[in-house]
């Protein structure tokens, strides 16, 4: 993977912008235009494709860090700045919203009765899975002299 494909992973995960990612850059003081940016995120075969130096991801990561978390002086709470990006992406008209994936409680998987897509709730339920029986321990308590003689 490479400098390039880990900028743009970055860039669709926290849904950055080009001026979003020039601003964080320059958190730490690294100047780089638009166009120098667009360069890292065509593709490999383009004309223009630059690729994206070790000195560019380390110094994004920096600012990153800085523009999640912010600073000792003036923390921040990542999810607070993350729900801005988001709030900040205009909604595209006849669009359905984005649905969230989020895991389910295990006991609201348990009350709906574990059906399965197309199942209809008329359909018998199976039973639920018992859990066996404890095994016994065939040896008990065995004392082992590890080499010591009896009395």
């Amino acid at each position: 993977m490479t400098n390039n494909d880990i900028l743009k992973k970055l860039r669709v995960a926290l849904m950055l912008r080009d001026d979003q990612i020039v601003e964080i850059l320059e958190l730490v003081d690294f100047r780089i235009s638009k166009s120098e940016l667009g360069a890292f995120f065509r593709a490999e075969d383009h004309e223009n494709y630059v690729e994206c130096g070790d000195q560019v991801l380390r110094n994004f990561l920096n600012g990153l860090v800085i523009h999640l978390r912010g600073t000792k002086e003036n923390p921040k709470n990542p999810t607070a700045v993350l729900a801005k990006h988001k709030a900040q992406i205009p909604v595209k008209e006849g669009a359905p919203e984005r649905a969230e994936f989020k895991a389910k409680p295990k006991d609201e998987e348990r009350a709906r009765g574990d059906q399965k897509p197309g199942q209809s709730s008329s359909a018998p339920k199976k039973k639920p899975f018992k859990k066996p029986a404890p095994k016994v321990q065939v040896v008990e308590k065995v004392k082992y002299n590890f080499g010591k003689n009896k009395k």
